[in-house]
């Protein structure tokens, strides 16, 4: 036993010694200063600024939007007569059918005391009657002041008894990615709803070809959101809620709005003119991400590549040639075409803006003057229909109708193509611009009736079913 313990003891020992020594020869000294001092020690791990505000949605207080916003914001319903065909013989032969009413809903923004109120063009298509429900539960009865299916934006007014709770325009020019936004609307017919989140990307097209520029957000949105307020944390009216982007029909993390400054211009010329002042600049651009893009070998170019440049317009005018690369647009910056379209969306013909393009490694500006739009693409039957010129007018002894100069695959057979488009139904044409808003309104399950006029000045009529 005695024997063990001495072992023991001296095991211990010579442990003690072996670390002392790999203390005292070995290891290198490791101090710490200790000093007086009430302040708590900060460790920076690495070298990115970080925020004062932390992560910052706690310092963001959005009652103050919230409570500004809420009350000019409505709901709109929809009244709808249809007559869908209930048979095979119906269906056939266009007749017989049942009326059926639908009621649609969607929201819409007070933009002025005396009534009147912004919404979506899908929002308040086909109406029979509209209502509009305010936030105190009174309900009026709405009319429809104009429309544009392009930037799918609605005029309507309601009359009053008082002056009532508005949103003014905001800037959405200004509008950065990453900024809070708040939609405010009626999903599902839950009235006064307010959602928050970011704005995650601006100018999409959603596959329009360009043709239309959107905001993109994160805040949720669902049916009955259409037509509703996207407001910054100031109040201020930043876009029109108007899509989402889902397999099921509800959100799923992506929302759009039209931006502010697009529909401010659309409300404002529906008021002053009574249709929409489309202006263009004049170039033919080269869709990204496409096989001749690949070909040309500009899929990847920042900015806006010029394939062709249309004779009588302001790009002609100013010299613009194929290969220029559009970088800029006054104060904006242009990287993709829906940058371009949605900054001139808000301009009108006559305007004039200052282009930067570069060529061959310069970089050159110049003024542009923005000329009216000749043809467009009508809704629904995808016509092509251009101005008709004082000489055309006058060789048919019209004052009214447009020229079909392009015509969709499915109607080739129809001989549409070069004929004068006089009238949709009982109601004239009279120019490009009311043409794509008169076929914007035609009903799927309905007739469509075309009165068109031919070389020989003879008038033919259509009934599409």
């Amino acid at each position: 036993m005695k024997k063990i313990t001495s072992s023991f003891v001296i095991a211990v020992l010579a442990g003690a010694i072996t670390l002392g020594a790999y203390k005292i020869f070995f290891e290198e000294p490791n101090y710490t200063v200790v000093s007086e001092s009430s302040e708590t020690p900060v460790f920076n791990t690495n070298f990115t600024p970080t925020s004062a505000k932390g992560a910052g949605i706690n310092e963001v207080d959005f009652t103050v939007a919230a409570e500004s916003t809420v009350n000019a914001v409505v709901h709109v319903k929809n009244l709808t007569i249809s007559r869908g065909p209930t048979s095979l013989m119906d269906f056939i032969y266009g007749s017989g059918g049942t009326e059926r009413a639908q009621v649609g809903t969607g929201s819409g923004v007070i933009i002025s005391q005396d009534g009147y109120i912004v919404t979506n063009n899908h929002v308040i298509a086909n109406a029979n009657q509209l209502q509009v429900t305010l936030n105190n539960n009174k309900t009026y009865e709405a009319e429809l002041i104009g429309t544009d299916p392009n930037s799918d934006i609605a005029l309507i007014k309601i009359d009053g008894d008082r002056n009532l709770p508005y949103l003014a325009f905001g800037d959405s020019d200004v509008v950065k990615v990453g900024e809070w936004v708040l939609a405010v609307g009626n999903p599902f017919n839950l009235t006064s709803t307010v959602t928050a989140g970011i704005v995650s990307a601006k100018a999409r097209d959603l596959g329009m070809g360009g043709k239309q520029s959107f905001i993109q957000t994160d805040a949720a949105v669902n049916p009955g959101n259409s037509g509703g307020a996207l407001v910054n944390t100031n109040g201020d009216l930043i876009g029109i809620n108007t899509a989402i982007t889902s397999q099921t029909g509800s959100y799923v993390g992506y929302s759009f709005a039209v931006p502010s400054n697009i529909a401010k211009k659309v409300i404002e010329d529906i008021l002053e003119y009574g249709n929409v002042q489309k202006a263009i600049l004049g170039i033919k651009p080269v869709p990204l991400n496409t096989p001749y893009a690949r070909e040309k070998g500009i899929k990847d170019i920042d900015g806006v590549y010029i394939d062709g440049v249309e004779e009588n317009t302001g790009a002609a005018e100013a010299d613009l040639r194929r290969g220029d690369i559009i970088k800029q647009i006054d104060d904006i910056q242009i990287h993709k075409f829906p940058d371009l379209t949605g900054y001139l969306s808000t301009k009108r013909p006559g305007d004039e803006i200052q282009v930067t393009f570069a060529r061959d490694g310069e970089k050159i500006t110049v003024p542009i003057v923005l000329t009216e739009l000749q043809t467009v693409i009508v809704p629904e039957m995808g016509l092509e229909v251009k101005n008709l010129t004082k000489e055309e007018k006058k060789m048919y002894n019209i004052d009214f109708g447009v020229r079909i100069v392009g015509v969709p695959e499915r109607y080739r057979g129809y001989g549409l193509d070069g004929k004068i488009l006089l009238a949709l139904g009982n109601e004239e044409i009279n120019d490009i611009q009311e043409a794509r808003m008169l076929f914007g309104r035609i009903s799927k399950y309905g007739k469509t009736v075309i009165t068109m006029m031919n070389e020989n000045g003879e008038r033919e009529r259509l009934i599409f079913q």
